[in-house]
């Protein structure tokens, strides 16, 4: 025990869950009274068909599936009468051939050839029967030729034995082969625990394969059967819903080698998100589970089920490792299997979770305000936006421009956090590249001096948006030395020279 809580720490308690567990026992707490289940531990399914009626014909007409579905002994019932009749229905043609024909009195008479030699009563003529069936062939006992009734007796009894041992023997086969047999070394747990895992609240059961023989393409499904009513009064008492156990992550596809812990999140998707501790205790549900695959060995679909009610539920557990290393190899340690051990675990529901943690961080808090305050908080932003893009321009730009006539967009691009001037001004850095080459520079003394193409500045002009053409004097070709400041006039007059 003291072990135990050094590995799992001491607010861990061990619970065993199973008569064949770890040894570690605690007073179980009085369960409800047992109700009936859809779903046995074993997987069988606890339905009977009543009052089909006029229905019961369609199982002749399926008459092999039938008799494959039917117990065991049914089968050998079936299997034991079957070939008695049929043995004892040839045996008396031949014995009626043999006394149409007057042989039976004439038998040991030297000189007459019967229908079949050596057959003078009703033994004898069984015994031809399962000679020629068995292809035993004595030879004491043979068909004549004086006889052709029974050589056309002899072709019926050799098709119908061929179809008759094709049917039954085949069915034996079938029903020995069956993968049911299979899934009894595949394992389920016991009880399902649900515990935090990954800081969500997850439901968990554990599944395992006691053969050395995969399971190919395994794949496993859970089914949640849960009677409600629908808002139109309809009561539906076994409606089945849903259960991800990981079908967007494909963690539903099983690499079954070793035991895994199957894990349902338990979130608003899930039929479990208003489910705590204190109302599991007064719900009614069941899960059922589904493993499904192809046994590597015959390539049959194997398919093996089981289901836990909510008293198989444990609120607050975890299941114990099973895998340890060991030298060259893991080892399965199957005796844990059931074994489950509590852990701290919040006795509310993940809808209560999510609530309180809302509630403890505002900010995440979703806004309640309409639109029309959505859209007038929107503008608020956007003119202080435009209020604090204009106190960052440069004080010559805003000379120049008087600083409200230029667009939103173009003063976004000159108000960058890191603004940097050449040579040029203090103008932005998109407006130089408008009067000059883009691309072509170079450094002198540190810092950064443009050199000015020699084409005229009424291309760079047109490059302009419409309402800065405007303020440059009107029209695509007009000038805008007027209004350079004084350093950029010399500047442009020296490149013409």
């Amino acid at each position: 025990m003291s072990a135990l809580r050094k590995k799992f720490g001491d607010d861990y308690q061990v619970v065993t869950t199973s008569s064949s567990g770890s040894g570690f026992s605690q007073p179980v707490p009085e369960k409800k009274k047992k109700r009936q289940r859809f779903v046995d531990k074993n997987g069988r399914c606890n339905v009977q068909h009543g009052n089909l009626g006029g229905e019961t014909s369609r199982y002749l007409s399926d008459l092999f599936t039938t008799l494959v579905d039917l117990k065991w002994r049914w089968n050998l019932f079936i299997f034991v009468l079957t070939y008695t009749v049929a043995w004892l229905f040839m045996a008396s043609m031949w014995w009626v051939i043999a006394y149409i024909r007057g042989d039976l009195n004439r038998a040991h008479d030297d000189k007459y050839t019967p229908c079949v030699a050596n057959v003078y009563n009703f033994p004898s003529a069984f015994l031809f029967f399962i000679e020629t069936e068995a292809t035993i062939g004595y030879g004491y006992r043979y068909i004549t030729d004086k006889c052709p009734e029974g050589i056309i007796l002899f072709l019926f009894q050799s098709i119908l034995g061929s179809i008759v041992d094709a049917f039954l023997i085949g069915c034996m086969f079938i029903k020995m082969s069956q993968p049911k047999k299979r899934a009894e070394t595949l394992m389920f747990s016991e009880h399902a625990a649900i515990s935090m895992r990954d800081g969500k609240l997850t439901l968990m059961f554990r599944v395992g394969n006691l053969r050395n023989s995969h399971m190919v393409s395994a794949q496993i499904r859970c089914k949640l059967l849960k009677s409600r009513q629908t808002p139109e009064g309809e009561f539906l008492p076994l409606d089945q819903l849903e259960l991800d156990v990981g079908f967007r992550t494909g963690a539903d596809q099983l690499f079954l080698v070793s035991p895994l812990t199957i894990c349902h999140v338990i979130d608003s998707r899930s039929p479990f998100y208003e489910l705590s501790a204190r109302s599991m205790q007064t719900e009614q549900f069941e899960i059922v589970v589904i493993l499904e695959g192809i046994v590597e060995t015959t390539g049959m679909t194997c398919q093996a089920r089981t289901s836990y009610t909510e008293d198989e539920v444990l609120w607050g557990h975890r299941f114990f490792p099973v895998i340890s290393l060991e030298e060259g190899f893991f080892k399965v340690d199957y005796s844990q299997f059931h074994g489950t051990f509590e852990v701290p675990t919040p006795p509310y529901s993940a809808k209560e979770q999510e609530e309180a943690l809302l509630i403890s961080s505002p900010l995440m808090a979703p806004s309640l305000s309409n639109s029309g305050e959505k859209d007038s908080s929107l503008d608020c932003l956007e003119k202080l936006e435009d209020a604090e893009v204009a106190a960052k321009l440069p004080a010559k730009l805003q000379k120049m421009t008087g600083r409200e006539g230029l667009p939103r967009k173009l003063l976004r691009m000159s108000s960058t956090a890191s603004e940097m001037t050449y040579s040029l001004g203090e103008l932005p850095i998109k407006l130089q590249r408008i009067s000059s080459v883009p691309g072509v520079s170079e450094e002198k003394g540190g810092s950064k001096v443009t050199k000015v193409s020699a084409e005229p500045i009424s291309k760079s002009v047109a490059d302009l948006p419409p309402k800065l053409q405007k303020l440059a004097g009107g029209g695509g070709g007009g000038r805008m030395d007027e209004h350079l400041p004084p350093k950029l006039r010399k500047m442009n007059s020296d490149r013409f020279t």
